[in-house]
């Protein structure tokens, strides 16, 4: 995987991460879903995945114009190109389309906490 891909990977993951916070008790796979899924169907489509995991992403974004400046990222984090929202977006539609096992254009409980394939 390329160094750019890993990156919004970790990314993902942070952003993931920092918005579940710390809890004494790891969630279910249904209180994963429930974070996710906004319109609570009980299912999480493709704007709902990438909106709750640019959480982190607009975190980051101190000035808010859509893309990470080297002053934004976390120390030690270096990348050769700005990282903008867009490409985020598209980075989170591809693992979108990875857990997307029966291809059905949403995530399931069970998809959205697999490992990608």
């Amino acid at each position: 995987m390329p160094s750019r891909s890993r990156f919004l990977l970790a990314l993902a993951i942070v952003a993931g991460a920092v918005a579940c916070g710390a809890q004494a008790q790891a969630p279910t796979r249904e209180d994963y879903l429930r974070r996710f899924d906004a319109d609570g169907d009980g299912r999480v489509s493709l704007g709902e995945y990438q909106e709750y995991l640019s959480r982190g992403f607009h975190a980051m974004d101190r000035d808010g114009n859509g893309v990470l400046a080297a002053g934004e990222l976390p120390p030690g984090v270096r990348t050769r190109t700005a990282t903008t929202l867009e490409s985020h977006r598209r980075a989170l539609a591809r693992m979108f389309d990875l857990l997307d096992l029966d291809n059905s254009g949403h995530l399931d409980a069970r998809e959205l906490t697999a490992p990608p394939r």
